[in-house]
């Protein structure tokens, strides 16, 4: 039986009075975690520094991950940011040993480009799978790529720029061949399909909860698989790090046994109380749920602005595509500027309008939104 999506909506205002295609970019913000907001504030007037709660907060948010990517709370690191897991991860990295590729994709948010980029100081080769001219990049684009000097392959789910969801068990299989671990960047994915990082056998996979985690900013997510975690040593640490967190010990670095040891400093604690509230809401509706709730409304979208002659470049394969719909244009900043005059909020990127589509969207928002594209085409739409 489905989810109450109807009841689900009423659970985030905003959308009373927007139509709200943005959750690729930040969530709508629930009632439970506007709530978790408020928690926060009267904890910190009640009693002001509630260090207990805290940490319990962080670990809360780590064993809520864990159940969203079908891993252990061991293998969950709770990071500032995807930025943050990635430094953590690469400093424990080497490239010797006859192993210094890294493999990237031509996909890739520029954070998991640029920092594996930065590893060059340290010896690294960094090489990009490029786009075929359908504008995808197939698995076969990283055959000749993926060899026995590879370390690792660092790709993304689902592309930022144009929604595109990249193979990931067929990319994972070449490098299992060549005996190269995979970092999967789940961040515009991970809440909108269900990410289960044991079926996809992947050893690393970052993401944040301001997207479809239905959280906030300033809190990410570092999985490592746990067959992995005791062999590597981050030199980008902190005391949150360690083993005994409340050692206070300044004669050695001892880093945890589990994930943990990837984390830094003092948590946002702010954003822990947030992040657990958007993951309850998450996982009371279920993440197969939402896969199905969002593949019905993407492909709606996709056959709506095919009938107004407006295409997506987001690929039509249920499989290739994820929770975000491309459109081309010819000016996408003003044709976003120009939606939001109508109360339709959505997001640019090059030279694409982005519609991201979460389980609280219905088929009226995205009817709405094409009937303003239809009085919009004219002036805006690519040729």
């Amino acid at each position: 039986m489905e989810p109450d999506f109807a009841a689900l909506r009423r659970e985030f205002p905003l959308l009373e009075h927007k139509i709200y295609l943005n959750s690729g970019s930040y969530c709508a913000l629930a009632n439970r975690v506007r709530a978790a907001f408020e928690t926060y504030l009267e904890d910190r007037l009640a009693v002001g520094a509630n260090w207990d709660v805290w940490v319990t907060k962080n670990e809360a948010v780590r064993s809520l991950m864990a159940r969203v990517l079908h891993a252990s709370p061991n293998e969950i690191a709770v990071t500032a940011s995807a930025s943050a897991g990635l430094n953590a991860l690469a400093s424990a990295l080497e490239f010797s040993g006859g192993r210094d590729k890294i493999v990237v994709s031509d996909f890739e948010f520029p954070t998991n480009a640029q920092i594996w980029h930065s590893q060059e100081q340290r010896g690294a080769r960094v090489v990009h799978a490029r786009r075929d001219a359908d504008g995808y990049i197939p698995p076969e684009s990283f055959v000749d790529l993926i060899d026995e000097s590879t370390r690792l392959v660092a790709i993304t789910h689902v592309c930022f720029r144009n929604g595109a969801r990249l193979d990931i068990p067929a990319i994972v299989r070449l490098a299992r061949a060549k005996g190269a671990m995979v970092l999967l960047d789940c961040y515009q994915s991970v809440g909108s399909v269900d990410v289960d990082v044991k079926a996809l056998d992947v050893d690393f996979a970052v993401g944040g909860m301001l997207k479809y985690l239905l959280g906030t900013a300033g809190i990410g997510l570092l999985y490592v698989r746990d067959a992995l975690v005791r062999s590597l040593h981050p030199v980008h640490t902190g005391w949150f790090a360690q083993e005994n967190i409340f050692a206070m010990d300044i004669t050695a670095n001892r880093p945890a046994s589990t994930a943990r040891r990837f984390e830094s400093g003092t948590p946002a604690v702010v954003n822990c109380y947030a992040a657990e509230g958007g993951l309850e809401v998450l996982l009371g509706v279920g993440t197969q749920a939402i896969e199905r709730r969002v593949r019905s409304l993407t492909r709606r979208c996709m056959e709506r602005l095919r009938e107004i002659g407006w295409p997506s470049v987001t690929p039509a394969s249920d499989e290739r595509r994820g929770a975000m719909i491309c459109v081309p244009s010819r000016a996408s900043g003003p044709l976003s500027q120009e939606l939001m005059k109508r109360n339709i909020v959505t997001s640019n990127r090059d030279d694409n309008l982005r519609i991201c589509l979460h389980f609280y969207n219905n088929d009226d928002d995205v009817d709405g939104l094409i009937e303003a594209l239809r009085e919009l085409r004219g002036e805006f739409a690519a040729h």
